[in-house]
């Protein structure tokens, strides 16, 4: 036998062969598709952080929801919630009191970027009777036109109040009631101001 393949024999005995078992693939199948589907529950709860104004899912307080019922005492007609999230405002339950603008005389209507909250709030509004009063669409807040609603409640961070107020000037109908919650709207004087702290409820009434 040559030299030569004297090397080429003990360089295909040296390499041990790997053969990945079918237990192996099947792990590596579940992995990815594990990994997959955790990048499509979470991209829309990730994806607002990398928007100009970010507008995070923050549960309303119990105080917030009983504060935004009184702010609603004697109103009717339609209502937006602009970020609905779990659609609590909509629909509403909380331990001590239920806030449930659809049964308080309103058409009530929510917007949320965020397509599993949607889904949810639609779940939880047709288990509570209400689809028939309550509507959630998957929007940008920012290009919803509000010109229709009677009332609307929006719970922002400090950074967005200001292009908030100009969206309401622009397209809110006159006397249309601006509820504001957890910040107030930089320029406009509110009517009534209900609560206090990160509770507190500013109402505003659109010229």
């Amino acid at each position: 036998m040559s030299e030569v393949e004297l090397l080429q024999l003990e360089s295909t005995t040296s390499k041990p062969k790997f053969h990945l078992s079918h237990l192996g693939k099947v792990l590596v199948g579940l992995t990815g598709g594990v990994a997959i589907g955790l990048t499509v529950i979470c991209a829309p709860f990730v994806s607002p952080a990398l928007r100009k104004f970010c507008l995070p899912y923050i549960p309303a307080t119990n105080d917030q929801l009983v504060n935004i019922l009184s702010a609603l005492r004697g109103k009717s007609g339609t209502l937006l919630d602009l970020g609905s999230g779990d659609g609590r405002i909509v629909i509403g339950k909380t331990p001590k009191a239920f806030l449930e603008t659809a049964k308080h005389n309103f058409v009530s209507h929510g917007v949320e970027l965020n397509p599993w909250l949607v889904m949810y709030s639609k779940i939880h509004a047709l288990k509570s009777g209400l689809s028939n009063k309550t509507k959630f669409f998957q929007k940008d807040l920012w290009k919803y036109n509000i010109a229709s609603y009677d009332n609307i409640v929006i719970f922002g961070v400090e950074q967005m109040m200001n292009e908030l107020e100009k969206k309401f000037l622009r397209e809110c109908k006159p006397e249309c009631n601006v509820l504001a919650c957890r910040f107030p709207l930089p320029n406009m004087t509110p009517i009534k101001t209900i609560g206090h702290g990160i509770d507190t409820v500013w109402v505003y009434q659109v010229k």
